[in-house]
């Protein structure tokens, strides 16, 4: 079996041509994990030929929009097709409280859709099956699939003023990806990806853009974010192999801004593999170093 790591999107709140909203797909044989679920997710994972009855489970690392503007289209996307698929409500792993508000409230919107083709087609409207879990300040276990192969611990992150944020890592029989979601650079990241194959990390270039945003309400946006230069210290610190960056603040559009990031993150240290992400990039746990890597 081989474990991969697709990037489903690498946007941000404001629209790019070419990235998705925030989402990461980790696969270990038919056993499909979804972290965060931004615009398009559910396209970005047609593109690669996953369907949404194919998901075991969704993780929502927090709450903002970008990172669950997409999430309404896999619970309705999933529910109409499963007459064809039979595979049930989608599993969704987040922190207790505020996700748990979220999710009731979540397909109040289409109320008259749903009941329309309840009382036309279908005997049961679209169900989320949450698991739900206390923030934990260490990683700690809070999900694992039914076939007992993937393991799915949390951990607080720091991405303040948003309280209910947490970073995942992903244990499969091949070996471990971490995900930051969104965080300030934190030993919490340090210790969910210590070990780790692979760290999806976000990414700002808060010290190389701190003269140009200084004084505008960019300045606060890039507090609460991971800055590339104190990220890559973090990852050599832990003596990470590769780093994957996502979530890229500014989107990079051509070659010269994405080795903006990367000589940001040499700069903090970091000896290993980076790869600036794109959307559909994949990762091969115990790949070779690819195009687009450096």
């Amino acid at each position: 079996m081989t474990t991969t790591v697709t990037l489903t999107g690498t946007g941000v709140p404001m629209p790019n041509p070419g990235r998705a909203g925030a989402g990461t797909l980790v696969r270990y044989d038919d056993v499909n994990v979804q972290v965060d679920a931004g615009r398009s997710t559910l396209m970005r994972l047609a593109d690669i030929g996953v369907g949404v009855h194919q998901l075991a489970a969704v993780l929502l690392t927090h709450l903002h929009s970008d990172h669950i503007t997409g999430l309404a289209d896999l619970v309705l996307t999933r529910w109409v097709q499963d007459d064809l698929h039979h595979t049930g409500g989608l599993g969704l792993v987040a922190p207790a409280g505020r996700a748990e508000v979220f999710v009731r409230r979540l397909l109040d919107a289409y109320a008259y859709d749903i009941d329309v083709r309840t009382s036309h087609l279908k005997g049961s409207g679209p169900e989320v099956i949450g698991h739900w879990f206390p923030l934990p300040g260490k990683p700690a276990p809070v999900w694992r699939s039914g076939c007992g192969r993937v393991q799915v611990d949390a951990v607080r992150v720091h991405h303040e003023p948003v309280e209910e944020a947490v970073g995942y890592r992903i244990t499969t029989p091949d070996g471990v990806v971490a995900v930051s979601g969104d965080t300030r650079v934190c030993d919490e990241i340090a210790d969910l990806a210590t070990g780790a194959d692979v760290l999806v990390h976000e990414a700002c270039r808060s010290t190389a853009l701190a003269e140009v945003v200084r004084g505008t309400r960019f300045e606060t946006i890039f507090s609460y974010h991971a800055d590339t230069v104190a990220l890559g210290a973090l990852a050599q610190r832990i003596g990470l192999p590769h780093l994957v960056l996502t979530h890229l603040i500014p989107a990079p559009t051509t070659a010269q801004e994405e080795q903006g990031f990367i000589d940001d993150v040499r700069q903090g240290g970091y000896e290993g593999r980076v790869t600036v992400g794109r959307d559909l990039t994949t990762i091969e746990i115990g790949a070779q170093v690819g195009a687009g890597d450096e």
